[in-house]
This record gives structure tokens, sequence and C-alpha cells, in this order.
């Protein structure tokens, strides 16, 4: 597959493809905070959840192929990203997991698949450990799921593009658009210190988890997608060639085919 944007200097200068109007869109006031969320076709309802310091826009490559695809696609900003709003608490994933169930009470959606990216994915499986019954499904792209597998940071061009195009969005977005460093450490924080879940919580999970991994992932270390997708009972592990943690943006038809087979087989499942 030909590289799409591989280096992020087209997602740099402009970001995403710009997503659709809404069919709804609206705040729901949960916890103190706001979360922003918006709805798009019709169908069997899918949730995206963006990764750390972005929002919801990041999608934009994602989202015309699931509504295309006969879905229903709910995306949220995560608290205090985007449009959402946070108090002065700590960020945790516990925390944004239980904005995602509001969201899903506020739009009466009993059970519905996850597709998380990084801290999206993290975010999903924690909600999948704590409401099984809601969730179809996790699509776990980019995450750990404790401090052992996470590489050593090392900046490269391609973060910090990622990085300055977050900044900008953020100060586009933002009800405190003035507030991005502030908000990027505390972000920070979080990803260093969270989360910290043991095997014998992940042999717990009991719903369809796929481990998707990028080859080149600045992030997370591959023995740890190895790790998960060994304690997670049933779990499948996908590796995608030839990108990095970035991958729904460098090479969105690569990434989106994973994405459709497991949203496809989650679909069967529930269908028997």
């Amino acid at each position: 597959m030909e590289a799409f944007d591989d280096d992020l200097s087209n997602f740099a200068a402009h970001g995403a493809t710009p997503l659709p109007a809404a069919g709804d869109q609206g705040h729901v006031s949960h916890d103190g905070a706001r979360i922003w969320y918006a709805t798009y076709g019709s169908g069997p309802p899918v949730i995206l959840l963006h990764g750390g310091l972005g929002h919801s826009g990041n999608w934009g490559y994602q989202l015309p192929m699931l509504v295309g695809s006969g879905r229903s696609v709910v995306l949220i900003d995560s608290r205090g990203h985007g449009r959402s709003t946070r108090d002065s608490r700590p960020f945790s994933y516990e925390l944004m997991a239980s904005d995602v169930l509001t969201v899903m009470n506020v739009l009466h959606i009993k059970t519905a698949p996850l597709v998380g990216w990084s801290d999206g994915a993290c975010t999903a499986l924690v909600l999948a450990m704590q409401s099984p019954a809601r969730v179809g499904g996790v699509f776990f792209f980019g995450c750990n799921m404790d401090p052992s597998g996470v590489k050593e940071f090392q900046p490269t061009p391609v973060i910090d593009r990622c990085f300055s195009r977050h900044a900008m969005d953020y100060a586009q977005l933002s009800a405190t658009p003035d507030q991005f460093s502030a908000f990027a450490e505390a972000v920070g924080l979080m990803m260093k210190t969270q989360p910290n879940y043991s095997a014998r919580d992940l042999a717990e999970i009991k719903v369809p988890v796929v481990i998707v991994q990028s080859e080149h992932d600045e992030f997370i270390k591959a023995e740890h997608a190895e790790y998960l997708s060994r304690s997670i009972p049933g779990a499948e592990l996908i590796l995608i060639p030839g990108v990095s943690h970035f991958a729904p943006l460098q090479r969105p038809p690569q990434f989106n085919g994973v994405m459709q087979a497991f949203l496809d087989k989650v679909g069967a499942l529930q269908e028997r």
C-alpha cells in the first residue's frame, strides 16, 4: 500500500479531513465536566475514542467508511479534550470510561463495540472491564495496560508535527483555549502513571478484543501487545506493517480494513 501521510506533514498543516455535518451533537454533563458528542449515520452503533491530546476530528478518515458501511457512529471528545471540559481533578482512564457510559445512556445505546486509539483504547478496555454488558467488543490500537508497556520517549519529527497540530486544534476548539500547556502536562501525568492493570485483571475480560499494534509504534512495546493478546481471553493480535502510532492518519485504507474486519466479526457474533 502506498504511503498516505507517513511523515504527518499533511496532518500538521491541515488536520484530518473535516467531519461531515452531524445528525446530532451536543454536550452531556457528567461528574464535573461537559462531554461533547456527535452522531452520524444509521444502523448498528460503533463508538470511536480518540487518543490523548487529540479530539474526535482525528477520525476524519474513518468516519465516512463506517457510515458508508451501514453503521451509526458516535464520536466523543474525551474529558478536557476538544470541545469537552474538565474540572480540577487529575485525569484517569476510569473517569473517562464513566463519561463514555454516560453518553451511551443519554443516547439510549444498550451496547456497542468501541474502537479506541491510544488513550481511547485504554478507556475502551476499562469500560469493558467495568460494564461488559454494554460493550460489544474492543478494538485496542496502540496502548498499554500497565507502565511496563511503554517505550522510553524519543522525540521525532512525526511526533512534533502531531503535537503541534493538537495544540492548534485545542486553541480552536477548547473552552479554555489558552491552557494547552497545563492540559498537556495533566494528560502526560496520567500517561506516565496509568493504567495499572495486572494479568489477573486482564484475564477477567469477557468481551471480544483485538489488540492492534503498528510495526513502528513510537510509544508502545511490541512485546506488550503480545502480552495483552495472551492475557485477554480469546484476544487476537494484529500487526499493521509500515506505519506508526499514527496509522489512522498515515495510511487510512490499511487501518480501516483491519477495523472493518473486526467490526464485521463482532456484528456476526451479536447476530448469533
